[in-house]
Formats: C-alpha cells, sequence, structure tokens
C-alpha cells in the first residue's frame, strides 16, 4: 500500500497481515483522487472516512493537506496502526476515533466536505448509512459522500445519488449535498 500523492507521495505503509480489511487498490484510489481533485480545494477540505480499516485513504487525505482527517473504525487493531502511522509521520491534521460507524454518523454534530465509507462489501446496511448521513445533514453545502461497494451492491435509487464508477472489482458511488 503507498501514498499516491501530496507530501507523503511514494510512502510504503505496511500493515500488519492479521487486519480484517480489504484495502482500496492503488488503481482506485488513484482514479478516485483524479476525480475529487478537480472538485474539491483540499486545504481547506474537512474529511469524514468510515470504516477506515488500514486507513489508505485517510492517509490520502491527509498528504494532500486537509484541514481535517477524521478516521473512524470500530475494530481496536486497526485504530492502533491507524494512530501508529499518524504519529511516525507526523500527520497533524488526522484524527483518529475507535467507534462503530453507524454510531459516529448519528451522535455527530460536525460537517464534513467529504464522506468516505468503505464498509465490509457483505454488510447489508448501506442503504441505512447514506440516508443517515443526508437526514442528519452531514455534508456541508457542496459536499459529497463516496461509497465504496461491490458489483452486488446498487445504491442508484438512493436520493441524492449522481452516479457509480467502476475500477476493476471496485466500485464507488457518488451522491451529492447540493447547495
Amino acid at each position: 500500500m503507498r501514498i499516491v500523492s501530496g507530501i507523503y507521495r511514494a510512502r510504503r505503509i505496511n500493515p500488519p497481515l492479521n487486519l480484517p480489511v480489504r484495502p482500496t487498490t492503488d488503481m482506485a484510489k488513484e482514479a478516485l483522487f483524479n476525480i475529487l481533485n478537480n472538485q474539491f480545494d483540499f486545504f481547506s477540505a474537512s474529511v469524514l472516512d468510515l470504516f477506515s480499516g488500514t486507513g489508505n485513504i485517510s492517509y490520502e487525505f491527509s498528504s494532500r493537506e486537509c484541514e481535517l482527517v477524521t478516521s473512524v473504525d470500530q475494530n481496536k487493531s486497526c485504530i492502533k496502526f491507524i494512530q501508529q502511522t499518524k504519529e511516525q509521520l507526523k500527520m497533524e491534521n488526522l484524527e483518529v476515533v475507535q467507534a462503530d460507524c453507524f454510531g459516529f454518523v448519528q451522535s455527530t454534530w460536525k460537517k464534513y466536505d467529504i464522506i468516505f465509507a468503505d464498509p465490509p462489501y457483505d454488510m447489508p446496511d448501506y442503504e441505512r448509512l447514506v440516508n443517515i448521513i443526508f437526514e442528519k445533514q452531514l455534508l456541508n453545502p457542496d459536499g459529497m459522500l463516496i461509497v465504496e461497494h461491490s458489483k452486488n451492491t446498487k445504491l442508484g435509487h438512493l436520493p441524492n445519488y449522481d452516479n457509480t464508477r467502476n475500477y476493476g472489482s471496485v466500485h464507488f458511488s457518488f451522491f451529492e449535498a447540493g447547495e
């Protein structure tokens, strides 16, 4: 796993093999950030990374010097690894939170410019997660929710849906907050 761009560009991250994760592929991550580069000024962006796993996506946003990146996962080993990587790379803009992601979005009062969610592909509650985020209005105006999922998950019928892009076995569905 490597950081694609930003101040930590080309830095290799080697998570422990025993983490219960499926990191986003470098190809898919690069494609995602090419899309986001054209839509957001990362320096002023606040980002929420749900189901962070290894922290792969959080590190990309942090490397691009986002104002604040909040990385949330409930797995203690994942959180420990993200915290260690944050300290090793001195990522001052990265906040690490151990919590159930549904509980976190239900209780947070913060708003974000970008919310990225990469739940387990077999999670049955994709729709519930998307609905909570929009019901709680967790996105700033013109904010974006990106949900990573497998080809078997269909989200196009949900409100605020914009499009889905696929990169091999990785699919990203994009939702827009509007103004």
